[in-house]
């Protein structure tokens, strides 16, 4: 059976390390034990331990010292101190500085081992908090428009279900997320969620990333590989672009829906996985099955359900709820100021085509929060960033659309001119107002402005 928790133990007299060492290792956790602050840090960089408990007077470095030196290597294990000449000065710094609980010697094997259960559980429920948090944010559905009311009553009309669902859509419309969702609303919710994009995985290693593969099994297999099938054992499996999936591969898939087995390359013996499969794809699966790309009998056995996903030019009325909740992601990810859009602005979004979809429009958003830090964001800073008329390239600027040439320096050095002169220009040459939009300091703005050659009074005198 595995340890509870690993344990790093830091304190320069012998006796109370072997002491907290056996408590420690009765109690069924793993102990390393260190007798000096710069050794420990070493060992924190190096290895991930759950938690950490030093003495305080130490020679050379002490354990407040240590605090800080864990706190800028960026260790996040909870740490508890322990001292025998303890003062409420320096609890106080050793709590301001992070560490979890302060205890005082001698300690008894009870109270040091509550202690630690304490702070292993905080932290467990920081760590479940925090990716909550990143979950919810990153795969939570936005929509306000009728074709996606229509979209998400097919999601909870079979979520329930064992059904094999077909998503269908173009590129970049939130297929894995409408995946997701099924997920979290059916009866496997409790178990893992699993995506293989089939297109982005050679063939050769199409079998061994699905059904796993047993150590030796082929050059370069050093050790047993877990495929997507076992990790997806009692949750969902999304086969995204299930279109691109070799030939040989399909057979092998179908026979695993057929069957509900798999077998490990290499491996001798099948064994049972319980998983609902869900596929994605934005390919024309009728047409593969005429031109002889796609079997036609794996084609009946994953297209029960089809849930087909509109490009967002169809349903214009999600994009702004889209781009704000965007913006407001990307604010609390980067820790920036949280930013809305303006009337005109949201009109110039909905009046893009949007080609990429929803994946263009975040990469759209997050651009603009990069070019201004007006609240709130105005249209001709929305039109700077969509991509130029007339350009095949979805990645470019339109602000850059005239950079096609010079080294990086210079295309860099033409677009920091470009945007200090449009926000001068729109605050009527007031620096301050104009290093504010920027997220400068004005004495910073002048600077970059003589850096970028660009000579204010001759401006002012122009206009």
């Amino acid at each position: 059976m595995p340890p509870k928790a690993h344990i790093l133990v830091i304190d320069d007299d012998a006796n109370t390390l072997a002491s907290l060492a056996r408590a420690f290792r009765l109690a069924g956790h793993q102990a390393t034990v260190c007798d000096n602050a710069a050794r420990a840090l070493e060992l924190a960089k190096a290895e991930r331990f759950d938690l950490i408990l030093s003495d305080v007077v130490m020679p050379g470095r002490d354990g407040i010292a240590l605090l800080e030196d864990l706190k800028k290597a960026g260790v996040t294990a909870p740490t508890v101190m322990i001292s025998g000449q303890a003062t409420i000065e320096m609890a106080v710094k050793a709590t301001r500085l992070g560490a979890s609980d302060f205890l005082e010697k001698p300690i008894s094997t009870d109270k040091l081992l509550l202690t630690v259960e304490n702070a292993l559980r905080l932290k467990h429920l920081e760590e479940e908090n925090h990716d909550l948090k990143r979950r919810l944010g990153r795969h939570h559905l936005v929509w306000a428009s009728a074709a996606m009311r229509e979209v998400m009553a097919l999601v909870e009309q079979v979520a329930a279900s064992e059904t094999r669902v077909c998503i269908r859509g173009e590129t970049g419309t939130g297929k894995e997320l409408i995946a997701r969702t099924l997920h979290e609303k059916s009866p496997r919710r409790n178990g893992a969620f699993v995506s293989l994009n089939c297109a982005a995985i050679p063939a050769e290693l199409m079998e061994s990333e699905l059904f796993g593969h047993e150590k030796g099994s082929f050059t370069g297999a050093a050790a047993r590989h877990v495929g997507k099938f076992e990790h997806a054992h009692a949750g969902t499996l999304l086969l995204d672009e299930i279109g691109d999936m070799p030939l040989a591969m399909q057979a092998k898939l179908l026979r695993v829906l057929e069957e509900g087995e798999i077998e490990r390359v290499g491996g001798d013996q099948p064994f049972r996985v319980d998983v609902r499969v869900v596929v994605a794809t934005h390919r024309n699966l009728e047409e593969q099955v005429r031109q002889g790309t796609f079997r036609e009998d794996l084609y009946h056995r994953v297209f029960v359900f089809p849930i087909v996903l509109p490009p967002l030019r169809e349903r214009r009325e999600d994009i702004r709820v889209l781009a704000e909740h965007f913006a407001k992601q990307l604010a609390d990810q980067n820790n920036w100021k949280p930013r809305s859009f303006s009337a005109e602005a949201s009109r110039a979004l909905e009046g893009y085509d949007w080609p990429g979809n929803v994946r263009e429009l975040r990469n759209v958003v997050e651009r603009v929060l990069l070019l201004s830090s007006a609240e709130p964001v105005e249209a001709q800073t929305v039109e700077r960033a969509l991509p130029a008329a007339g350009d095949g390239n979805a990645d470019g600027f339109r602000a850059t659309a005239g950079l096609a040439r010079g080294s990086l320096a210079q295309r860099v050095e033409a677009f920091e001119r470009e945007t200090l002169l449009a926000e001068l220009k729109r605050h009527r040459h007031h620096m301050t107002n104009a290093a504010k939009a920027l997220g400068l300091e004005r004495s910073h703005l002048y600077k970059k402005c003589q850096q970028l050659g660009i000579d204010l009074r001759a401006i002012r005198q122009a206009e």
